[in-house]
């Protein structure tokens, strides 16, 4: 009798192990993808992903049982990642054509990022589109915009002279030496390479307010269930009084 006992404690302790055991399982991992678009999302000198927004998609697959390897891409190559599933995650903008058919939205709403048109202190307040005809308009190489601001650029009645360059603060530079009349940028992007130029504030016209989201590739296996889990995550931690405010 004993000896059965034995065996049956055994027996027990074994399929409680067996049942313990996944929950030593590693998490999913999630393929987050991202460009260079400081202070929201860049790579440091020492080539590590920071800023604000992606600590916070970090944060948020974290809570919901995932976890994240982040990397940069040209904002193209992004693209193409997300249409094939490569890339499964990329905190950016909703709204993309190309990407419509391609990916899903959080529906909770992360933040939003402010595009401008800047000026020199000397020059008068633009009417638009009707003051921009034959100006150099300076921008960011490898941005994107939408599709309103995309074809007043391309309008052949207005005749606008695109100069693009490779950082923001060489555009700061650009305007201010003259070799262009405006500056079409982020607000978030500008005040950053404002203070490190050590530049006074200029002018501009707000032209668009552009919200934040997740964009989850539906070529990621369960697409739904990670998308639907991100909102819980938020909602979550929102709660819980988690501030999840971008700058």
């Amino acid at each position: 009798m004993p000896q059965l006992i034995y065996l049956a404690l055994t027996a027990i302790f074994y399929c409680s192990s067996s049942f313990a055991a996944p929950a030593d399982t590693p998490k999913p991992l999630v393929q987050v993808g991202y460009y260079e678009f400081a202070p929201y999302s860049y790579t440091d000198r020492s080539g590590q992903p920071q800023g604000a927004m992606l600590q916070l998609s970090k944060r948020l697959l974290e809570h919901a049982g995932y976890r994240a390897e982040l990397r940069s891409y040209p904002s193209a190559r992004l693209y193409n990642a997300l249409q094939d599933g490569s890339v499964q995650v990329w905190p950016g903008a909703p709204g993309k054509p190309e990407l419509r058919e391609h990916t899903l939205e959080t529906r909770a709403l992360l933040g939003e990022i402010i595009l401008n048109l800047y000026f020199r202190q000397d020059t008068q307040m633009p009417r638009l589109p009707e003051d921009l005809k034959g100006r150099g308009v300076i921008m960011i190489s490898g941005y994107t915009y939408w599709h309103s601001i995309n074809r007043m650029l391309a309008d052949p009645q207005l005749g606008i002279r695109q100069h693009r360059t490779g950082t923001h603060t060489a555009a700061l530079e650009m305007l201010q030496r003259r070799r262009g009349d405006f500056l079409l940028d982020y607000q978030a992007t500008v005040e950053q390479a404002r203070q490190r130029l050590g530049m006074s504030e200029l002018p501009f016209i707000e032209l668009q307010r552009i919200p934040l989201k997740l964009i989850v590739s539906r070529h990621t296996p369960g697409a739904e269930a990670l998308r639907d889990a991100l909102d819980r995550a938020y909602a979550e931690l929102q709660a819980a009084d988690e501030d999840l405010r971008l700058p």
